[in-house]
C-alpha cells in the first residue's frame, strides 16, 4: 500500500517539520502566538506554491474520487493570515511536479498537515492566548477530518500501482523539502 510506503519513507521529513515548528511546545502549552504565526506562514507558502499545481496535475478520475473542490485550502489559510495580520505574498519559488503521481505525493503532505492540524487546533484552542484565533486552515474539515484522510488514503492505495510508488514518494519529498526550506 502506497500510504504505508509514504509514511515509512517520509518519517524523517515529518519529524524535521515537527521540530521546525516546535510541535512539542503545543502539547506542553508553551506554544506562543509567534510560533503559530510561523507555522501558518510556512504552510501558507507551501499551499501558495503547490495547491494549484497539484490540482491541475490530477486527472478527472482523481478530482472526483478525492473530492478536490472540498480539499482546497489556500483561501482558508489566507483568512488565517488576515486574522493574524500577516501579509499575503505572491509565488516566488519554482516548485514543479512532473506528473500526476508526484502531485499525489505532494497532496499526501498537505492532507497529512490537515490531519495533524486538527489535533493542533484542538490543543491550541485550550491554550492561553489563543482564544481569539480562528483555525480556518487547521480546522478545515472539522468533524470530517478522519473520513477525509481515510478517503484520501483509500484512493491512493487502490489507484496507485506499485511501479509508481517512487514517483509518489518523489512528490512528497519535493513538498516536504520546500516546506522545510521556504522561510
Amino acid at each position: 500500500m502506497v500510504s504505508e510506503y509514504l509514511k515509512q519513507n517520509t518519517a524523517e521529513y515529518h519529524d524535521a517539520a515537527e521540530k521546525l515548528f516546535n510541535s512539542e511546545k503545543i502539547f506542553n502549552k508553551t506554544f506562543t502566538l509567534e510560533d503559530y504565526k510561523k507555522i501558518i506562514h510556512t504552510n501558507y507558502l507551501m499551499l501558495l506554491h503547490s495547491e494549484d499545481k497539484i490540482f491541475s496535475s490530477l486527472s478527472d478520475k482523481y478530482a472526483e474520487k478525492l473530492q478536490l473542490e472540498a480539499r482546497k485550502k489556500l483561501s482558508l489559510i489566507e483568512k488565517d493570515l488576515k486574522s493574524l495580520s500577516l501579509e499575503n505574498k505572491s509565488a516566488s519559488h519554482n516548485l514543479e511536479f512532473n506528473n500526476e503521481h508526484e502531485a499525489l505525493g505532494a497532496m499526501y503532505v498537505i492532507e497529512g498537515s490537515t490531519l495533524g492540524g486538527n489535533v493542533i487546533a484542538k490543543q491550541l484552542s485550550k491554550t492561553e492566548g489563543f482564544d481569539e484565533v480562528t483555525f480556518n486552515f487547521f480546522g478545515c474539515y472539522q468533524e470530517n477530518t478522519g473520513p477525509m484522510w481515510k478517503n484520501f488514503k483509500e484512493v491512493l492505495d487502490t489507484e496507485v500501482a506499485e511501479e509508481n510508488y517512487h514517483e509518489v514518494l518523489s512528490g512528497a519529498k519535493k513538498l516536504y523539502t520546500f516546506l522545510l526550506n521556504v522561510n
